[in-house]
């Protein structure tokens, strides 16, 4: 494990490297400039001066960026130059809300892709293979912000089932806060189950042609055991890999989740971030997402190497 660990450090760090470097430049990008916005309409260019002299956008962009990265690696987020408060206040006030979906979507994902990957997998008959393929179609084929509209009508307008705006802390209210979830979650974790269930399936297809399976038919063991102890363990190493890699495309997601959802996550504080040209948010906001990420992949990476005794994280 603690090989692996190190063998890897290299490339993260990289990884890391390059992404402070683009989110530093990618909000610079954008038209606006954020000293007239915080200065207000009605500033004169001399005022505008002044506060972008205040802000440090007047000084060379190599300079900024290493002021930065200074106050990143001591905890130092930075004001927020739309909302004049520190980031990490900011964000902390919103993360528990992206938290929950990401959690509860990645749940869903995990039990959605596995369950009718492992069913399309295991099917004997032509009608349960056609209904695992079509359903896997269906999915793929729908987006999720598609088909978070749907769920709006059908729960929220047609059926007022669930609530479909705003949203109530789990920790606060868990009854209250699980009916605000089901929908957003679901919204995000369902459209990508059908990737990983065909990667399951795929994998299951494989592993039903392999010369250890043909030993146990032989053997008499029951097609139930053969399923479970030897096809299933060794077909989930790369649904987990991909459920990881997944896990980043849920927090990408959640911005458009969030604001169909009219939640106050991470993803409406970016998206206001990117509009008021609030770079000092925006930086930070990026460069966390990518952290979570890549901690993700190595821990599926490590899980990979459990359920498969093939693979080997030292090796």
């Amino acid at each position: 494990m603690i090989h692996f660990l190190i063998r890897r450090l290299p490339s993260v760090l990289l990884v890391l490297a390059a992404t402070t470097a683009i989110a530093f430049l990618l909000p610079r990008l954008a038209p606006g400039d954020p000293a007239a916005i915080a200065a207000g309409p009605e500033a004169t260019a001399e005022q505008v001066a002044a506060i972008r002299v205040e802000m440090g956008l007047d000084r060379p962009l190599a300079e900024q960026y290493v002021h930065w990265m200074g106050g990143l690696l001591t905890g130092d987020l930075g004001q927020s130059l739309q909302f004049k408060r520190p980031v990490a206040e900011l964000i902390g006030s919103r993360v528990e809300s992206t938290f929950e979906l990401t959690v509860a979507a990645t749940i869903l994902l995990v039990a959605v892709s596995l369950g009718l990957g492992i069913f399309a997998g295991s099917a004997r008959s032509r009608l349960s293979r056609f209904t695992a393929d079509a359903s896997n179609t269906v999915l793929l084929a729908m987006p999720p912000f598609l088909f978070g509209l749907l769920l709006i009508i059908l729960f929220g307008v047609v059926f007022r089932l669930l609530p479909i705006s705003g949203e109530v802390a789990v920790l606060d209210d868990p009854v209250i806060g699980l009916q605000y979830l089901i929908l957003p979650a679901v919204a995000m974790a369902v459209p990508m189950g059908g990737h990983v269930a065909m990667l399951v399936q795929s994998s299951m297809d494989n592993a039903w042609r392999q010369d250890y399976v043909d030993l146990a038919v032989a053997k008499g063991v029951p097609r139930r055991w053969i399923t479970l102890r030897h096809v299933v363990r060794n077909s989930l190493g790369p649904a987990a890999v991909t459920i990881g890699m997944r896990f980043g495309d849920m927090l990408a997601g959640a911005v458009v989740i969030e604001m169909i959802f009219a939640r106050n996550g991470i993803g409406q504080l970016g998206v206001s971030g990117v509009l008021s040209a609030d770079y000092n948010l925006v930086q930070v906001i990026i460069v966390g997402t990518v952290l979570i990420a890549v901690v993700v992949q190595l821990l599926t990476e490590i899980a990979m190497a459990v359920l498969d005794p093939r693979v080997r994280l030292g090796a």
